[in-house]
C-alpha cells in the first residue's frame, strides 16, 4: 500500500490565524525551527468529535514554548478553538490532531531572539498507532541505543521537537531488528519510556511507572494512572532499574498516540498482556467516548 505524503493531501491546514489548503502550508527553508529544533508541538486526538483533554494539551503547549524561551501570541481559549475548528473544516470526528509553534526565518544563528513565532494546526485520520494487531497481542521492544538526558542538559519538561531525535533514532534501530519500539532508558541506566510513549509495568498485582524526572510528563499517562487508581489498584512513581523488567508479569505503554497498548516483550523477556492491562484499555476506551464535561466528571 502507497503511504500518502503529509505535503500532497486534500484538507485544510490552520497556519497563523487563518486557514490555507493543505498543499499550500510552507514554511521556508531558513526558518529557525528547522535548522535549530526551537519548537515544540502537541500529539491530540478526537474521538466522536472531540478533541481528548484539549484544554489540557494546549496549555501544556504554551509551557513548552515558554520553557524554550518564546511566548506562543495565540492564548489557550484561541487554541483550543483552532484546534476544534481545524477538525470541523476537514470533516473529520475520529482523528489525530497536530498543533506545532516554531521561530521563523527573520534570524538565522543560534540566537533567535528577532525571529517571529509561527504556530500550525493539521488533523488527518490516524487509526492504531502500531496497528490493529499489535494494539491486541502486544507489541515488542528492542532496547534503545540511546538514553534519555538529564534534565539540567535538555528542556526535558518540554514537548521539544529536537528531543524526539534520539526516539528516531532508536526506533528505526528496533525496527531494523524486527521489533516495534525501543525501550529507553535515562543516562543512570534506569527505566525511562519507549520513543513515543510512557510504560508501566505489573509487579505483584502492583503498577509500578518511572518518575518523569527526564522525560514528558504525558496527558495519557496521568489519566491512566488516575483510572487504575478508580479501580484501586496501587500504582507507584519511583525509579525502576532495567533488572525490574525481569519481575514484571505485565507490562503496556500510554501515549496520545499509543493509547493503552500491551507489550508482549522486551529484548527476549516475554510478558502475557493479562486482567490489569486489558481492563485499563477498555476503561480508557470508554473514557475518551464521553463528551468533554462528562471526561472530566468521570476523572473526579
Amino acid at each position: 500500500m502507497a503511504l500518502v505524503p503529509f505535503d500532497d493531501r486534500d484538507g485544510w491546514i490552520w497556519l497563523d490565524g487563518a486557514f490555507v489548503p493543505w498543499r499550500d502550508a510552507k514554511l521556508h527553508v531558513l526558518t529557525h525551527g528547522l535548522h535549530y529544533a526551537s519548537g515544540v508541538f502537541e500529539g491530540e486526538r478526537a474521538y466522536s468529535g472531540h478533541i481528548f483533554k484539549l484544554r489540557e494539551h494546549s496549555e501544556r503547549l504554551i509551557a513548552s514554548a515558554r520553557i524554550l524561551g518564546f511566548a506562543i501570541p495565540w492564548s489557550v481559549e484561541e487554541i483550543d478553538a483552532a484546534c476544534r475548528e481545524t477538525l470541523t473544516r476537514n470533516g473529520l470526528t475520529d482523528a489525530y490532531v497536530r498543533p506545532i509553534a516554531w521561530r521563523g526565518p527573520e534570524e538565522m544563528g543560534v540566537a533567535a531572539k528577532n525571529t517571529k513565532v509561527h504556530m500550525a494546526i493539521a488533523a488527518w485520520e490516524w487509526g492504531a498507532y502500531f496497528g490493529v494487531e499489535q494494539r491486541m497481542t502486544g507489541v515488542r521492544l528492542a532496547m534503545a541505543p540511546w538514553r534519555r538526558p538529564h534534565p539540567t542538559t535538555a528542556p526535558t519538561a518540554s514537548k521539544a521537537a529536537g528531543l524526539y531525535m534520539i526516539g528516531t533514532l532508536s526506533k528505526h534501530a528496533a525496527m531494523d531488528q524486527g521489533y516495534d519500539d525501543a525501550l529507553m532508558l535515562d543516562w543512570k541506566g534506569d527505566v525511562a519510556e519507549a520513543t513515543g510513549a510512557n510504560i508501566f509495568l505489573v509487579i505483584d498485582g502492583e503498577i509500578h511507572t518511572p518518575t518523569p524526572e527526564n522525560f514528558l510528563d504525558g496527558i495519557t499517562r496521568r489519566t491512566v494512572m488516575g483510572l487504575a487508581r478508580k479501580r484501586q489498584l496501587k500504582v507507584i512513581e519511583r525509579t525502576v532499574p532495567e533488572s525490574d523488567l525481569a519481575r514484571a508479569t505485565e507490562v503496556f505503554l500510554c501515549g496520545t498516540a499509543a493509547e493503552v497498548t500491551p507489550v508482549r516483550e522486551i529484548a527476549g523477556q516475554v510478558y502475557t498482556p493479562g486482567e490489569i492491562t486489558r481492563t485499563l484499555m477498555t476503561d480508557y476506551e470508554a473514557l475518551v467516548q464521553l463528551p468533554p464535561d462528562e471526561v472530566a466528571k468521570a476523572a473526579a
